[in-house]
């Protein structure tokens, strides 16, 4: 027949045992937190995997509720015109042909396209209206072009302007500019006289 010391001592098992795995459980806590701190350069490494790819990096979006398919094309100095049907160059590469509402779940109306370095001269960027299934003319897009010395280094705007596209077929030039070696804009060489870059079509 078990007794009142008994039942005492097995009170005093659960406790300890208690105890201990509560010790257990915020040592490995505290050893997990750590980890971040032990090995900064992986840490500093996988930041930098999540860093935005290219030297030269060009955007447009056009708004989302829009059912148009709006094409990006960008050229280097001394390099192929580069867009949906020629998706890299020397220097750029067009990371995505976005075709609006078709084949999208993202939700969103964007394209981009990076460069591989920086080539010193002039560079050209045009959208072209390939379809617009919305049949609300015109389509605003919007343009940002961003530039970084180094991969490591974060990416600053350095461009940024609004276009509209009436028509199907229709392709602005909406920048051409000058940088140097360094990726900065040469005084007095941003303009958008009028280049064409998608063969075939009639601006």
């Amino acid at each position: 027949m078990p007794t009142l010391d008994d039942d005492t001592g097995d009170d005093g098992d659960i406790v300890f045992r208690d105890l201990i795995l509560l010790m257990l459980t915020g040592f490995v806590t505290v050893a997990v937190l750590m980890l971040a701190h032990i090995n900064p350069k992986a840490a500093a490494a996988r930041a930098q995997d999540t860093a935005q790819p290219g030297s030269v990096l060009v955007e447009a979006t056009w708004p989302p509720e829009m059912d148009s398919d709006v094409d990006l094309w960008v050229q280097a100095p001394g390099d192929v015109p580069v867009g949906y049907s020629n998706k890299g160059g020397a220097v750029f590469n067009l990371l995505r042909d976005d075709l609006g509402h078709q084949l999208d779940l993202s939700g969103l109306n964007y394209e981009s396209s990076y460069s591989r370095g920086i080539v010193p001269g002039e560079y050209t960027v045009n959208v072209h209206l390939y379809r617009n299934r919305a049949v609300q003319p015109p389509v605003p897009v919007t343009l940002i072009v961003s530039s970084k010395r180094a991969a490591q280094d974060p990416a600053r705007q350095i461009l940024l302007s609004k276009v509209e596209l009436g028509r199907e077929g229709q392709e602005r030039t909406v920048f051409r500019f000058r940088l140097t070696e360094g990726g900065e804009i040469v005084p007095g060489s941003v303009n958008s006289v009028q280049r064409q870059l998608r063969s075939g079509v009639k601006s």
